[in-house]
This record gives structure tokens, sequence and C-alpha cells, in this order.
């Protein structure tokens, strides 16, 4: 039910516009009001910090119907299900009370800063510093490719408390953009796809915020804290994966029923037979791997190794399975005006982002 009614929402709110979004690179803050409102924003979280008490299947739905959509530059996945639940696991009750509700309503929108110019996958090489100064943090550093970075006003940064201590003087602080002095935006990243999700680099220059917006009880637990978060971060880009393959083979096989050559129609050459045979096998196995994920996910046993073959092999299948529907598409396939073009430049990014697929693979092999 919550698929289809997020099924609709998108196509009647979000895919029409979806264009426009893609051109200025950026969508605007109505949409997000507008997904607070329909119940699609931290789906996941309690009902007493104004989610909907739903679970990561409940995202799950939410991120599937994104991509069968085809507006994967909504970037309410990252909000719902990597930002909102930072809040929700290490969130004092008063963080909670204060963040969740508006996060849910859509006027907080959240991005996660790890990413610096020096520091992408390894993040334990973050130079970003947060000094404590009374009952305040003094903050600078920089943070870039970051997710939502033009629109968010809540932002969870990986930051360094004591940068002595490597790994275990890393922190989690949460600051409100409209609240401080000192933060600025950088330029709007000029990507090869996701064009409608904006993606930033973004300043702290003495940025100062009171201690309590740290995220835990103590300093130096954000190693940790980024640690048990990562597996359902992976797992989404899986759910992004699996999704888009599905809506890539779908237009495919409808596309060369239609589409004649020599005489006949394309699907009756044995090459493409065989090649959609192939596609629609590995997309099948993909989905039962995806949704054994999220089940042992949802019964608290989705490993850190298993969450990274996910992410691995699942975004590597996407890029496959687009790159050979493109094929099937000719000539056409290369153009703007066909959804498999774009969803050839959006899918090439998931090979990149939480954790390169090499890294996801040195993770596995640690486990051998």
């Amino acid at each position: 039910m919550l698929y289809d009614m997020a099924h609709r929402f998108l196509s009647e709110e979000i895919e029409p516009r979806y264009e426009e979004f893609e051109k200025k690179e950026i969508f605007d803050r109505e949409s997000w009001k507008k997904a607070g409102s329909a119940g699609l924003l931290c789906a996941s979280m309690p009902e007493e910090y104004g989610g909907s008490g739903g679970t990561f299947a409940h995202e799950s739905a939410i991120i599937e119907a994104i991509s069968h959509v085809g507006v994967d530059g909504f970037g309410i996945a990252l909000h719902n299900s990597i930002v909102a639940p930072y809040i929700l696991h290490y969130g004092s009750e008063e963080q909670k009370q204060k963040w969740l509700p508006r996060m849910a309503s859509g006027e907080l929108i959240g991005a996660i800063a790890m990413t610096e110019p020096g520091a992408g996958s390894d993040l334990q090489g973050v130079k970003t510093r947060a000094e404590k100064d009374g009952n305040q943090y003094r903050i600078n550093g920089s943070k870039t490719f970051i997710t939502n970075g033009q629109l968010a006003n809540l932002i969870v940064l990986v930051t360094k408390t004591d940068p002595a201590k490597g790994a275990k003087g890393t922190s989690l602080i949460v600051i409100e953009t409209d609240e401080v002095e000192g933060f600025e935006r950088g330029r709007n990243l000029d990507k090869i796809g996701l064009k409608s999700n904006d993606t930033s680099e973004l300043f702290f220059n003495d940025v100062r915020v009171p201690t309590s917006n740290l995220l835990g009880t103590v300093e130096g637990e954000g190693f940790v804290q980024l640690m048990q978060q990562l597996p359902q971060e992976r797992l989404q880009i899986g759910t992004t994966a699996i999704a888009m393959c599905e809506r890539a083979l779908a237009l495919t096989i409808d596309y060369v029923k239609e589409r004649k050559a020599f005489g006949k129609a394309v699907l009756d050459f044995q090459n493409t037979q065989f090649k959609l045979a192939e596609l629609k096998t590995e997309v099948t196995i993909g989905r039962v791997f995806y949704n054994d994920c999220v089940a042992r996910h949802l019964a608290g046993g989705l490993d850190p190794v298993t969450a990274s073959m996910a992410k691995y092999w699942l975004s590597d299948l996407q890029g496959k399975v687009v790159d050979q529907c493109l094929q099937l598409f000719g000539g056409y396939g290369y153009m703007n005006e066909y959804p498999i073009a774009r969803m050839f430049r959006d899918a090439r990014v998931q090979r990149i982002y939480g954790g390169t697929n090499e890294i996801m693979k040195l993770l596995i092999a640690r486990s051998l």
C-alpha cells in the first residue's frame, strides 16, 4: 500500500516537474514539504517524533518507487534512512524532539557531511576540527560531494574532537545551518548524472554550536556510530540499484517488442532474446538477494560484510543491466529523451559513493 501511494505521489507531483529540476540541478523546498505531508519523509521514525512508525522495509518501498518512477535525483532516501537514524539512535530525547518532527514535515532537510577534499572512503582521515570553547564547539574545515548540500539545513557533521586519537577522536555533531554564522555553501557541483540532486562543497569557518549538539553521551563515539549505520546506507544503495535494474529491463522489453529491424521486431532476434534472458535471470537473483538482506536487516542480523556484498554486487549489476539495455535501444538509447540514457548517467555514481566497490571488496576479503 505504501509503495502504491508513493508511486502515485511521485508520478503525479514530482515526475511532471522532474525535467525542470534536472535543468535547474536542484529540487525546490515545496516538493520536500509535499513529500512530508504525504508521509514519505521519516517513514521509519517513531510516531512520537513525527514519523510513521515503520521500518527500513517501508523506506525500501519508497526508494523503490522513486527509482521505478524514474525520479532518482529526489534526495529523500538519504534524509530518511541515513540522516534521521543517526539522530534516532544516538540523539538525546531533547535532540529527537527538536529535530525529527521537523525532518518528517520537510521543514528541515538533512545531509551528512563525511567526505572531504582529502578524505573519501577512508573516514579516519577527516581533518575538520571541532574544538571545545566553554559550552560551545568552534568548528573549522570543509566538506565536498555532500548530497542535498544546497538545500540541507540540518547537517550531521563528521569531525575530529581529538585529532591525536585518530578514529577514537572522531565525533558527530549536528548543525542547524539557519542558526549559525560562519557556515558557507560552495557551488552546486556539476555532475555526470543525478543532476537534480544538489551536491555541494560546504565550508565551516569558526562555526559555533552548543556542545549539546554532540550525538552520543561522550566525544569520540563518531567512528563507531558511522560503522554501525553504514550497513543500512550500503543496503539502501542496493535498493536503488535493484529498482533501477527492474525499470531498465521493463522499459527495454517494451521497446524491443515495438521496434522493428529487418522486417521484424527486435525481440524476435535470438541475440535479443538471449541477452534479455540473461539479464532477467540476474535481476531476479539480485532481487532475491536484496530481499534476503532486508529481512536480515529487519531481524538485526545484517552484518557489515553482507551489506558490503549487497552494495558492490547490486551496483555492479545495475551498471551492467543499464549498459546492455541501452545497447538494445541502439542509437535511441544515446538520446537524452529516452529514460535509459538518464539511467546510464545516474547509475555510475552507485559504484563510488557509500564507499567505493573496491573498498567493499577489501572489507569482504578481510572476512575470509
